[in-house]
């Protein structure tokens, strides 16, 4: 990976980009795509587009989603405890011992999850972590002193936990989910860009809030543009780590290349065309099937409007919204690769429909 490519990807993944206050992240995701786009726009919530080629009747969508799981502050007790709300998909059973980043409009305030003692707690009637007992401290002794730094109901919490490198494959952290899908398509504008190619087609590069309560981001977004064309890029499971079932989990595993996906909202012939791409450039990928949403932004742009062809790329990822979440760098090479590849290959004015 190139120097500046690696010197975005950890200021975006490192800055915090909860669910619905995903603006810190969005504007050093801008600010390295503008070199690479020919105009930009943003919505209401905060959804950002770079688009190359504006003018082009036919457009094309590339997306992922810029927010990452984290937790409300709902209820601070007389002596200083803070308890919690959801926001997102967030992992109660992880919490116990973390260390969080409570976001105010003073700055950031440090807290953590504490816990009761091992040598306090029976062993035959062990309590596991539920949304009802587990807990911030941030070092006050009073809810007076909580709020005297900036912290009240509705303040934002995320783990402090950043990007790291493990044996030179993996990238770990939290928020990969899915801030490596932004990643991965600002570096195919990048590409397109640096290389001199010529599309044929307007190119929507996507990033949207709010995929993780609901896929609303690219529900609104999905109608502004209202494109020809979607492709989708979110992560799913290394169902070869320890406590998954392939036979009903499916079989993915990291460096094993991108996740093409079966499904309902999954255009089928946009997916064999991701596939030929695939197979005649050798991009190695992999297969898996839903029964009925994909649960990603794909369903949002697939049924939006009149519908739109839309397509799944996914990227395989271990302990998915954890703080250790880890991809393979293979894999992001290898997805940029085929986006890239697929883009060159689509011409503009496509019919995807199966009956002309």
């Amino acid at each position: 990976m190139r120097k500046e490519s690696k010197e975005f990807l950890e200021r975006y993944l490192n800055i915090a980009s909860p669910t619905g206050f995903e603006y810190p992240g969005q504007k050093i995701w801008l600010d390295y795509m503008k070199p690479y786009i020919d105009d930009y726009m943003s919505d209401t919530y905060g959804t950002v587009v770079g688009v190359i080629n504006p003018k082009a009747e036919y457009k094309v969508v590339i997306e992922a989603h810029a927010d990452e799981i984290s937790w409300f502050v709902s209820y601070i007790t007389d002596d200083g405890y803070i308890y919690l709300k959801r926001n997102g998909g967030s992992d109660h059973q992880i919490a116990p011992s973390k260390r969080v980043n409570i976001h105010t409009k003073k700055g950031t305030v440090k807290a953590v999850f504490g816990w009761p003692a091992i040598h306090i707690r029976n062993a035959a009637k062990e309590e596991t972590p539920t949304m009802k007992n587990i807990f911030l401290d941030c070092g006050c002794t009073s809810k007076k002193e909580v709020e005297k730094l900036g912290v009240h109901v509705g303040c934002v919490a995320t783990f402090e936990d950043e990007l790291i490198m493990l044996n030179d494959k993996f990238y770990v952290g939290r928020a990969l989910d899915n801030k490596m899908g932004g990643f991965v398509i600002a570096e195919v504008a990048r590409m397109l860009k640096e290389k001199k190619n010529k599309l044929q087609y307007g190119l929507y590069v996507v990033n949207s809030v709010q995929e993780e309560i609901g896929l609303r981001g690219a529900e609104m977004i999905s109608r502004r543009i209202n494109p020809n064309l979607a492709i989708v890029t979110d992560v799913t499971h290394d169902t070869h780590a320890p406590m998954y079932d392939k036979k009903s989990q499916g079989d993915t595993k990291t460096d094993g290349g991108p996740v093409l996906t079966y499904g309902p909202a999954v255009h089928n012939n946009v997916l064999q065309m991701l596939i030929d791409v695939a197979t005649k450039k050798k991009i190695k990928f992999q297969r898996d099937t839903v029964s009925r949403s994909t649960g990603t932004d794909t369903d949002a742009f697939a049924y939006s409007g009149m519908g739109v062809a839309s397509a799944l790329i996914s990227i395989p990822l271990k302990y998915m919204h954890t703080t250790v979440e880890m991809v393979h760098k293979n894999d992001i090479e290898n997805t940029i690769k085929l986006m890239y590849e697929f883009l060159l290959h689509l011409k503009a004015g496509t019919d995807f429909r199966y009956i002309k």
